[in-house]
């Protein structure tokens, strides 16, 4: 086989292994300036209110039982204070000391109350979901989830008259950069656990279930016209809630806060033992990277590479001759 074909090949495996690499998660919540850390997925190593993940890589299809928290979510062991109108920043993560990896699609924010028992004994799958926020492209026809990328965090505000209770805050991205073709969406998203205080009454006008909100025909999860940056955006699911009182006024829920803080400012630390610093742009990209700890004695990998991408560069390389059967 020609040495040229062969340097192809093998370029080839190792850009679509970057691709499978490039993936992340939510690596620390802030309530109102209380950092409280995440942990990396599959390797717990403290307590938190972020619901812990088996694996970076994306959730696949609009039908998947993950859509409602990400990758075979588990309980979290907090439930952590929080007002109407809190501020709450999300740091997302490509991995230790690394940028989210993608910059297509948009960031939307859902609640659920834990109804009949606390958060961290609650099944997600029995939630009843609204929405609070959902932020697409800027005017200059990039989206917001390029300053995500670029290292900003994103910052959001609790709705003012939201009812007191416990709540699942469900925050994800939508990853579009294969959603030129049906089921080429990725989907991150993070649930963390706070217990709302207060004396407001709001409750949503209307809830929807994951999976059951999307379809992977949706315009915004289908999307042939992604990379078009003067293309309208449809978001998926549905509007942003309004809140009905207990005196029976509706209020709407406002996104008054700025949604991107690319310099975010200092923070205080949670008491939390797993609560450290919010993260800041200061991580390279995530892209190619594909890290391994130490647990114990034993090296773990953090972040796999699928079986079926394994088995397609196998073959490659057979094909072109770089390597034996």
């Amino acid at each position: 086989m020609p040495p040229t074909v062969q340097y192809l090949a093998f370029a080839l495996a190792l850009s679509l292994l970057s691709e499978v690499c490039a993936h992340g998660f939510v690596s620390a919540v802030g309530i109102d300036g209380t950092i409280y850390q995440g942990n990396v997925p599959n390797n717990p190593t403290g307590p938190s209110p972020i619901r812990l993940i088996s694996t970076i890589d994306p959730v696949k299809g609009a039908d998947n039982p993950n859509l409602s928290c990400g990758q075979n979510a588990q309980n979290a062991a907090q439930v952590v204070p929080a007002t109407p109108g809190s501020a709450v920043t999300f740091a997302w993560s490509g991995g230790p000391g690394f940028n989210w990896p993608h910059n297509t699609g948009p960031l939307m924010t859902y609640m659920a109350e834990c109804e009949g028992t606390t958060c961290d004994k609650y099944h997600a799958t029995d939630a009843k979901w609204f929405k609070i926020s959902e932020v697409g492209k800027q005017s200059n026809g990039t989206w917001v989830q390029q300053n995500i990328m670029n290292g900003a965090n994103f910052t959001l505000n609790l709705p003012a008259t939201l009812k007191a209770g416990q709540y699942l805050i469900r925050h994800e991205i939508i990853a579009l950069h294969l959603a030129t073709t049906v089921g080429g969406a990725e989907f991150y998203p993070s649930c963390t656990q706070v217990d709302v205080g207060g004396d407001q009454t709001g409750v949503p006008n209307a809830t929807v279930s994951f999976p059951g909100a999307y379809s992977d025909t949706d315009p915004g999860i289908y999307d042939p016209n992604v990379f078009d940056a003067n293309a309208p955006y449809i978001f998926p699911g549905p509007p942003i809630a309004s809140l009905i009182s207990s005196n029976g006024s509706s209020s709407p829920v406002s996104q008054t806060a700025n949604p991107i803080a690319s310099s975010p400012s200092p923070l205080n630390t949670a008491t939390s033992p797993n609560s450290a610093a919010m993260p800041s742009g200061s991580g390279a990209s995530a892209d190619a990277v594909c890290r391994i700890s130490a647990q114990g004695n034993q090296p773990q990998a953090l972040f796999s590479v699928p079986q079926h991408f394994a088995h397609a560069v196998r073959r490659l390389v057979r094909r072109v001759g770089l390597g034996g059967r």
